[in-house]
């Protein structure tokens, strides 16, 4: 399958804004720098990032540490050119956000880590499958950077 063209803006939603949404931004800045203007909401937001995903995208070198958690009604549809929802209620509210805009709007399904339980070692394996999934995805959908961090 062809890779699309690289959209100017993207926003990834989930359903609290610490986890997911988090780590694909976090992956597109690293890998695309500001090729890609990047943004993350979730429909519940919560303040803290999640620990294990700020050590698990520590580990590959994207710094987390500035992130704040939005809401979509903090955003407008109308900045982006492309709307990535990782849940389904996330993806039934961009639906929504966005029916009045011209924005793409794209689903991938994406497991919630938080729901792994075990050892450390296993829930943060839980977490590097989530951030290893998504880094796949979106070199999929966005090509290969042409030098990493953009």
């Amino acid at each position: 399958m062809p890779v699309a063209a690289r959209p100017g803006a993207v926003l990834f939603a989930c359903n609290l804004n610490r986890v997911r949404s988090p780590m694909a931004e976090g992956l597109i800045k690293l890998l695309y720098g500001t090729e890609i203007y990047v943004d993350s909401c979730g429909l519940k937001p919560t303040g803290e990032l999640d620990p294990f995903a700020v050590e698990v995208m520590r580990e590959i070198g994207a710094d987390l540490s500035r992130h704040h958690a939005k809401s979509f009604d903090d955003l407008d549809p109308n900045a982006f050119d492309l709307v990535i929802s990782l849940t389904p209620e996330a993806h039934h509210r961009a639906v929504e956000m966005t029916r009045a805009a011209a924005v793409e709007i794209d689903y991938w399904p994406t497991f919630d880590p938080t729901l792994a339980s075990g050892s450390r070692e296993g829930v943060l394996d839980a977490y590097r499958g989530v951030r290893d999934g998504l880094m796949a995805r979106i070199i999929a959908r966005f090509g290969k950077p042409s030098t990493f961090g953009g």
